[in-house]
């Protein structure tokens, strides 16, 4: 099995600017990319840096490239790190695509910062898409849900079933 990990920004992929003065965040490298250099997983990957913006910021233009790059892949098993704001309107755009596994998670906190989930939703990810029918899901702090099964309470953040 081969997973095509796809970056699309978020808080997940956040860093400090390059620059000294502020506090604006930046997109940086994928954090896929050194979660999985430090584990040395037993399956192939290959990781695709599409999009680095905050997910408040995507567009149906973006979502639109993320749906052809799923849809043409020859990779039947996709992991996209996306931001949590947007994160359902993504999955509900893509939904149509069909005969590939795709599982789109995030974090609530930088994978750079000490205490974040990062590390443990793209590991809820990895293992679900080994069980996983074709279709669309999200993967967050331990729980996987199809796309159109979840909703997001606004006040705590978290990602409940429907």
């Amino acid at each position: 099995m081969k997973i095509l990990f796809i970056q699309t920004g978020g808080t997940i992929d956040k860093d400090y600017p390059k620059q000294i003065s502020g506090y604006a965040f930046e997109i940086g490298e994928p954090a896929v990319k050194r979660v999985l250099e430090r584990i040395n997983p037993p399956f192939d990957y290959e990781i695709l840096t599409l999009i680095q913006k905050d997910s408040t910021e995507l567009t149906d233009d973006d979502r639109q490239k993320i749906y052809e790059v799923c849809a043409n892949s020859k990779e039947d098993n996709i992991i996209i790190t996306h931001g949590t704001d947007t994160m359902l309107e993504t999955a509900k755009f893509i939904s149509p695509i069909k005969n590939k596994t795709i599982i789109l998670t995030g974090s609530f906190k930088p994978e750079m910062f000490t205490h974040s989930d990062a590390e443990f939703n793209l590991g809820t990810a990895v293992g679900a898409i080994n069980f996983a029918e074709a279709g669309v899901y999200i993967a967050m702090k331990g729980r996987v849900f199809c796309h159109d099964r979840i909703r997001r309470d606004l006040l705590t953040g978290k990602f409940l079933a429907k």
